[in-house]
């Protein structure tokens, strides 16, 4: 028998896993009505032939930004269609377009430029990218609407030149999301004017709305009667402790179903809840610290070594570790801080400021956050 048709007969507490995927999106957004009448209220402006002002969307991973922006295009897209107006939403993930030559390579691609990702000037790519707003291409006044989520990973690899290009460029709106409030300090003033963008933040889901989210989904996944009844309430609960993130909700729930496949159950109990947090959680710790340069890793090393002698960690006695752990191959106490506040973004440390007191000034304190078994497993799998 193929090996296929063999897993295919096996019995599964799922009638279909995409609805679980957080990529899925659903014919209703619950709880984020009022966010996507906020995006929809700007973004108006197209149908009556006018570009729609900019606009900012803030919140945590989870929080349903890009859920919104995706929503909240298709109905636009739907209404354009009806009033055969010509207007284009583009969405572009900026951890796969990471600089500006290819974010604007791929807009024209999209739109049927035929541009390389590499070999013209960024001039030559740009004037491409312009000539589609010229009437002759399509006919009438096009209006593009560019969706850039995770705007802040470009800005930090690139700068904000994508940004100057098309806050210069007639008939664009920019729709920015990003999972950090302050992701503007990449900003240069001069682009920061011409942006003048209107920001929508996205709160974090409670325990209740988390919930409401899974159920629904549940019933599109699950065979009838089997969650256990304490599943859906546990999967809520454990993700609106890290702050409210419905993807990690769904990918518990996921994990579960997976976990009760693999036992043979025809039951999803709450122990496989819990069973499937710390493999996410290793998981999740694994995949970053993997992909995280050397010099960092050190850091972390010597953060690690810190904590288990259960040290105050201040950046100075920090460095003095990581200077020991690097062997000679270290990089400068300055650059430890643009490490340490990398590590913070990724949520592997928190840092807080402490007062010494008149006269001794402040301290910067750092502390681990996630277990130290954990990040032991995690790092030397690495």
């Amino acid at each position: 028998m193929n090996i296929f048709e063999e897993l295919g007969e096996k019995n599964t507490v799922f009638k279909c896993k995409k609805f679980l995927d957080h990529r899925f999106l659903p014919d209703k957004l619950p709880h984020r009505e009022e966010q996507i009448r906020s995006v929809a209220k700007y973004w108006i402006e197209a149908l009556n032939s006018v570009t729609p002002p900019d606009i900012t969307i803030y919140g945590k991973t989870g929080t349903g930004k890009t859920a919104v922006a995706k929503f909240t295009k298709k109905q636009l897209l739907q209404m354009a269609k009806d009033k055969n107006l010509n207007v284009r939403v583009e969405y572009v993930r900026c951890t796969d377009y990471t600089t500006e030559y290819q974010v604007i390579a791929h807009l024209c691609q999209q739109m049927g430029q035929n541009v390389p990702y590499r070999g013209w000037t960024k001039a030559e790519v740009i004037q491409s990218f312009r000539n589609l707003f010229k009437k002759n291409v399509f006919g009438k006044d096009l209006i593009l609407i560019i969706l850039l989520d995770e705007i802040d990973i470009l800005l930090k690899n690139d700068g904000d030149g994508l940004l100057y290009t098309l806050t210069r460029t007639e008939n664009v709106a920019i729709a920015s999301i990003s999972n950090y409030v302050d992701f503007k300090k990449f900003i240069k003033p001069r682009v920061k004017s011409s942006l003048r963008d209107r920001e929508i933040v996205f709160p974090p889901y409670n325990a209740q709305q988390l919930v409401d989210i899974l159920e629904e989904r549940a019933a599109l996944s699950f065979r009838d009667n089997v969650l256990n009844d304490d599943v859906i309430p546990l999967c809520a609960a454990l993700a609106a402790k890290e702050e409210g993130d419905a993807r990690y909700a769904l990918d518990l729930l996921r994990t579960s179903g997976e976990l009760a496949d693999e036992k043979c159950s025809d039951i999803v109990f709450e122990d496989y809840v819990r069973e499937a947090k710390d493999h996410i959680e290793h998981n999740k710790v694994t995949d970053i610290i993997m992909t995280l340069p050397s010099q960092q890793q050190k850091v972390l090393e010597s953060l690690l070594y810190l904590t288990k002698r259960k040290e105050e960690i201040t950046s100075g006695r920090l460095y003095e570790v990581y200077k020991e752990v690097s062997k000679g191959d270290s990089v400068s106490y300055r650059r430890i801080f643009d490490f340490i506040n990398e590590l913070e973004m990724l949520g592997l440390i928190s840092t807080k400021t402490i007062s010494r007191g008149r006269g001794r000034g402040r301290t910067n304190i750092i502390d681990l956050q996630c277990e130290i078994s954990l990040l032991e497993d995690a790092m030397w799998s690495a």
